[in-house]
């Protein structure tokens, strides 16, 4: 195998289109050539969330811009190249398709070989990105989208042990947001005003604590807020701005609880395995909060585990964690060809039951 892999990323899967370049010589830290991420919050603030069909059509628009972009600010061609990685799922159909077909578009006019990369993978696999963490380490995926905990064994297999069967927080978060008329995206406005607000105002459920296991629901909480405030419209015709610093200071604390909970359940499973260096990754933009994150960092420090979160522009979604996840992938032998499809559902421990999924949109991945 070539000591030295230089791919290209390219990620597609919901509202940030985003390419970049990552170089791996075997032995050494990954280099981030580039990374290049437009975002798409002008489209969709109006409409209070991301629009699949707004989402898709920039997707379209902006995916080559931004491989140009990517490839001009790490100073190589796509001779230069030794593979394509690209989101092949889960994610926002549409979205997925576009980051999919340019994928092979390029692996055709070039002879790149193609690698499909599951968009959980490549958060899962960012502390080996950014630390070089070794396998295995406990992995909380808190997102937009997803929510689950992951045993990642090594880059191609992982262990849920537990995950959302309703809302992801970060959706969670948004829908609080909306309610009580923040901006999108909503984990930083609810959180600002949280940071102002009185938490042990409104008594908020914490789902699922009752129940063993490592699952998590949110959607109730996101209900039981909305009672609230509504209870608060029917009494004084409003809420006011102290109202709803309490609103959204309940409403985080009751999810800091259900996470630290949660979190030290999986915890023990993971210890159980005795692994050399504990440590638990969190990725995703919700781990951005610094409430949920100093939870979290007081659980490692209590159980004998590394928290580690890495940098925000590698939590969220980017494509440099979709190139590095590319390398992990082609090192261990794994390819992809033109059959390589888009999926909107792609579970990353396939052995695990699905997820109880909600509405039309079936089992979570």
């Amino acid at each position: 195998m070539t000591q030295t892999l230089t791919l290209l990323g390219i990620e597609s899967s919901c509202d940030d289109t985003a390419a970049a370049v990552v170089r791996h010589v075997a032995g050494q830290a990954p280099q981030i050539l580039s990374s290049v991420v437009e975002g798409q919050v002008a489209l969709h603030a109006a409409f209070g969330g991301v629009v699949p069909e707004i989402a898709a059509r920039a997707h379209a628009e902006r995916l080559d811009h931004c491989v140009e972009a990517a490839l001009q600010a790490a100073g190589v061609s796509l001779t230069d190249l030794d593979a394509v990685a690209v989101t092949a799922g889960p994610g926002l159909i549409g979205g997925v398709l576009s980051g999919v077909m340019l994928a092979k578009a390029l692996s055709a006019a070039s002879g790149l070989p193609l690698v499909g990369v599951n968009h959980l993978a490549g958060h899962a696999l960012t502390p080996r990105l950014t630390d070089q963490m070794p396998f295995p380490y406990l992995m909380l995926l808190v997102s937009g989208g997803h929510c689950q905990f992951l045993i990642a064994h090594d880059a191609i297999r992982f262990e849920r042990l537990g995950g959302t069967i309703d809302d992801a927080p970060g959706e969670a978060f948004d829908k609080t947001a909306k309610l009580l008329g923040l901006p999108q995206p909503g984990g930083p406005a609810v959180q600002a005003e949280a940071e102002l607000g009185c938490a042990r105002r409104f008594a908020f459920p914490r789902p699922l604590l009752d129940r063993p296991g490592c699952d998590m629901s949110f959607s109730g909480l996101k209900t039981a807020l909305l009672r609230a405030r509504d209870a608060l419209v029917a009494e004084k015709g409003g809420i006011t701005v102290q109202d709803r610093r309490d609103l959204c200071a309940g409403f985080q604390a009751a999810v800091a609880d259900v996470l630290a909970e949660k979190s030290r359940r999986a915890l023990e499973t993971y210890l159980a395995l005795a692994p050399q260096e504990p440590a638990l990754a969190v990725a995703g933009g919700v781990a951005a909060n610094t409430a949920i994150r100093a939870r979290l960092t007081d659980l490692c420090a209590q159980m004998g585990a590394r928290f580690l979160a890495p940098p925000l522009a590698l939590c969220t979604d980017n494509a440099a964690m979709i190139a590095w996840a590319g390398i992990e992938r082609f090192r261990a032998g794994e390819r992809d060809d033109f059959s390589l499809v888009a999926r909107p559902r792609w579970p990353l421990d396939p052995s695990a039951a699905p997820m109880i999924g909600h509405g039309k949109k079936g089992a979570k991945a």
